[in-house]
């Protein structure tokens, strides 16, 4: 349900907002993101219990996303829509809708979308038309959709950035966007903190629920925050494989309360059972990587370590995953979500193609102990440092 505030309001919460992200970083002995990443580990344990006491939530099957006095709750596990962009196979827009429908009804309500994901958006709004009409007011309350805007690089008006939220929100078919998720491919051009301010404004004006942003790197994000942006969090590529979010961002985000959203969690199906023992070094030997998460994820084990250590990884996950009756794919996402500031993992769904509901549900059930993290860890760790390899969260899509 969409939250109005006032102007004053608002500048009030992103005041509060700044001046906690400083005090935090002041708290540690961190002037700069220079500082900020040279302090010692137990500055940061005591700066990770401040950020707790002020009352994040992240358990159960709902996560609550704030700054100041932005908040939304999201499901933990959440509907990612790439795969509405085409070369999943074909879409069918009824049958889509029809297992939008599906999802929410078994408890997975929020919906990850995008400008650029074909007709992602355009479909959340026939959806969200269907439950206002054909279900409980409960439900309609519960749902979430949270989209992105990738524009170019451009000058960032006022203007051009009201224009480009408000296709969204016609496409959408809401008055209030639950959630903005901002990506900027150009940190040499600062038209990113210009756009960002006037998504704030627009926010201020009832437009927008919460400003978020997508694929930024950790000086980025502090800098965002240093310039009273009240972003409530940033989605970041993050698995068992890609485990940089949990070097310099989450060390950020704990002392700011910023939380991570992430994809890739189960690399477009590379964890999974289908993968385990097969080569798909030799044509036609193995599953084919026949979609654009396949390939690109496969990129990803290639600059961590390779297929075989990936095949160590997978018997180390298939291990856990007997031990609790599940599988693979339900173990890397459930050992993400017990990461420090992580509220949500994204799974992608082929809507109207195949489906995954129960085994998805599965994941809220798990409970791994100190055995199953230690030993995913351990195999997690034996790869290569994907940060060293391809540099911080996001830096993947502005190398040259």
């Amino acid at each position: 349900m969409a939250v109005y505030m006032s102007a004053a309001t608002a500048a009030t919460a992103t005041a509060t907002a700044t001046t906690r992200s400083r005090a935090a970083l002041i708290q540690c002995g961190a002037s700069s993101p220079a500082s900020l990443f040279s302090i010692r580990k137990n500055s940061v344990i005591r700066c990770v219990s401040t950020a707790a006491e002020e009352g994040e939530k992240t358990s159960g099957k709902v996560a609550t996303v704030k700054n100041g006095g932005d908040e939304l709750v999201i499901c933990r596990v959440l509907n990612g829509m790439w795969q509405t962009s085409g070369g999943w196979g074909r879409i069918d827009r009824d049958d889509a809708v029809e297992a939008m429908l599906r999802y929410a009804d078994a408890g997975l309500s929020t919906f990850d979308m995008a400008d650029h994901y074909g007709p992602s958006e355009d479909l959340y709004g026939m959806f969200i038309n269907r439950v206002r009409r054909e279900r409980p007011p409960e439900l309609l309350e519960e749902v979430r959709g949270l989209t992105k805007w990738v524009p170019p690089p451009v000058k960032m008006t006022s203007n051009y950035v009201r224009e480009n939220i408000n296709i969204s929100r016609k496409r959408m078919d809401v008055s209030c966007l639950d959630m903005l998720q901002f990506h900027w491919w150009d940190y040499s051009n600062p038209g990113y903190l210009d756009a960002l301010k006037h998504l704030t404004d627009l926010k201020e004006e009832g437009k927008i629920k919460t400003v978020a942003l997508t694929n930024f790197d950790t000086e980025r994000l502090h800098t965002i925050l240093e310039n009273g942006i009240p972003v409530v969090s940033n989605q970041v590529q993050h698995s068992v494989v890609d485990m940089r979010p949990q070097q310099r961002m989450a060390e950020l985000c704990q002392l700011t309360g910023v939380k991570l959203i992430t994809y890739g969690t189960v690399m477009g199906g590379l964890l999974s059972e289908k993968f385990l023992d097969t080569n798909v070094s030799i044509p036609f030997a193995g599953p084919p990587l026949n979609t654009p998460s396949l390939q690109k994820y496969k990129r990803m084990v290639d600059a961590w370590g390779g297929w075989s250590l990936f095949q160590t990884l997978l018997r180390t996950l298939k291990k856990v995953a007997s031990k609790h009756g599940v599988s693979i794919s339900t173990v890397a996402v459930r050992y993400i979500l017990n990461q420090p500031s992580v509220a949500g993992s994204m799974i992608g769904v082929r809507l109207g193609l195949s489906e995954h509901i129960h085994d998805t549900n599965t994941i809220f059930s798990l409970a791994m102990d100190e055995e199953d993290m230690n030993s995913i860890n351990e195999a997690s760790s034996s790869g290569r440092d994907v940060l060293k390899v391809i540099g911080d969260c996001g830096d993947e899509y502005r190398r040259i």
